[in-house]
């Protein structure tokens, strides 16, 4: 077997094909192995396999080979449950058993510490389960159109801006079983041709769709989507690139979390895709927060808030921060409706100069943050001079959860719990936990 994988003299060439062993998964869970001193990356495999592949690209540093067979398999590989699964570039771990996914992400964490020069062992924690499908209520499907206006309907293709026709989607919630032939049904009836951009769904109490309406819509097909949303059950918006306008009169819309607190917000906005694992996620936050009713807390980049009113119900008082007036509007205007008086929200932008805003007077106790991918950094050097005792980050991007928590941990602070959380179940993307404490 040794000799099976010992590297020749010979130089890698395009669509040269190789044996080669992976020893290891990328971030992105792209299988790795070395082939003459260089690493290759093998979509579709996994550690420990062995497998035969074909270059296609040759960098400097790397190559990247297509998957042809998979000589010798790890005993985590499972059969796909979605046919489109080697073509769309939606899901990336279907190939891989579920039990193992946590401890993939997991690695993954730790692995990016290390780079960080966080080397001690981490206080792991139980992880936030999720069911391994039709978790997400929340899409955008996409819609691209061939010379002769005809519309493929789907999710884009692995590595490309190409789409690829979708008939199901088994990680989509229940009621969008059928969206894609439903889609394609309505589109191909259009008298306005390639008018459709894209098409957002979200699913709470009804099916909402967001049509990215290209080209002015004519009246023939206004009643054409009036139809099919009366057919469907649908809700259905037009957003035509400068205005967000019902086609008809929608009931507004809203999720719940516990102690009956109601999350009200507009098609467009950001919500967590997987309610479940957000309700999990709120109940632990409080938890490790280990919450007084004399506590002051922060919570920033506090969007409709998620965390700000379930945190307000049991604590002295709560400031929300967000960036966009508009969000700070609305998360004020849930507090309201869920006759909540002791929060506060303020708008401001977290990475600029903000020592002197009058929210940063309170002396907060805790402090919560939920930065988008980019992470925090820039507000972590403002925040950190503050010297709140507790804080509790939420990440969705292990590199930047990484960076932030190398200068958390230099300012003086302890890591006391660490989880992830299965948001995205199937995917390489990560959503993380972190209590640190002075």
């Amino acid at each position: 077997m040794a000799n099976f994988f010992k590297a020749t003299n010979k130089k890698q060439t395009l669509g040269q094909q190789i044996n080669i062993n992976i020893e290891r998964l990328d971030h992105n869970g792209c299988g790795v192995g070395q082939y003459q001193n260089k690493p290759v990356f093998v979509e579709g495999t996994l550690l420990h396999e062995s497998v035969l592949a074909k270059i296609f690209e040759k960098k400097g540093k790397y190559s990247r080979a297509k998957l042809i067979e998979v000589t010798d398999q790890s005993e985590h590989r499972v059969d796909a449950e979605c046919a489109h699964f080697k073509v769309c570039g939606g899901c990336d771990l279907q190939h891989l058993n579920f039990d193992q996914h946590l401890t993939f992400k997991q690695e993954k964490v730790a692995q990016l510490y290390t780079r960080h020069n966080i080397n001690a062992q981490l206080p792991w924690q139980p992880s936030i389960e999720s069911s391994p499908w039709h978790y997400r209520r929340k899409a955008r499907i996409g819609v691209q159109y061939n010379k002769a206006g005809q519309a493929t309907i789907g999710f884009r293709q692995r590595a490309t801006n190409q789409l690829t026709a979708i008939k199901h989607c088994p990680v989509l919630v229940a009621p969008l079983k059928d969206i894609f032939s439903q889609l394609k049904a309505v589109i191909q009836q259009l008298t306005i041709h390639s008018a459709i951009g894209h098409v957002e769904v979200v699913v709470t109490e009804q099916t909402t769709l967001i049509v990215r309406q290209l080209k002015a819509m004519n009246k023939a097909d206004k009643q054409r989507w009036h139809d099919a949303a009366k057919k469907y059950n649908w809700q259905v918006v037009i957003d035509n690139g400068d205005n967000v306008t019902p086609l008809f009169e929608i009931t507004e819309l809203q999720y719940y979390l516990p102690n009956h607190i109601e999350i009200k917000f507009e098609p467009k906005d950001f919500i967590q895709v997987n309610h479940d694992v957000n309700v999990k996620m709120i109940e632990q936050a409080m938890q490790w927060l280990a919450l007084k009713p004399t506590d002051k807390v922060l919570d920033l980049f506090c969007g409709l808030g998620n965390f700000t009113l379930p945190l307000a119900q049991q604590v002295h008082s709560v400031v929300g921060v967000e960036g966009l007036q508009v969000m700070v509007d609305k998360a004020k205007d849930n507090a309201l409706t869920n006759k909540i008086n002791n929060c506060s929200f303020y708008q401001a932008d977290l990475n600029a100069d903000w020592s002197s805003a009058l929210w940063n007077k309170a002396g907060f106790d805790k402090v919560l943050l939920d930065p988008a991918r980019a992470g925090a950094y820039q507000a972590l050097e403002q925040l950190l001079k503050l010297s709140i005792p507790s804080i509790l980050y939420i990440s969705c991007d292990p590199s930047s959860l990484a960076r932030d928590s190398e200068l958390i941990l230099a300012q003086g602070y302890k890591m006391e719990k660490i989880s992830i959380m299965e948001m995205f179940p199937q995917t390489k993307h990560i959503e993380t936990m972190v209590l640190f404490s002075r």
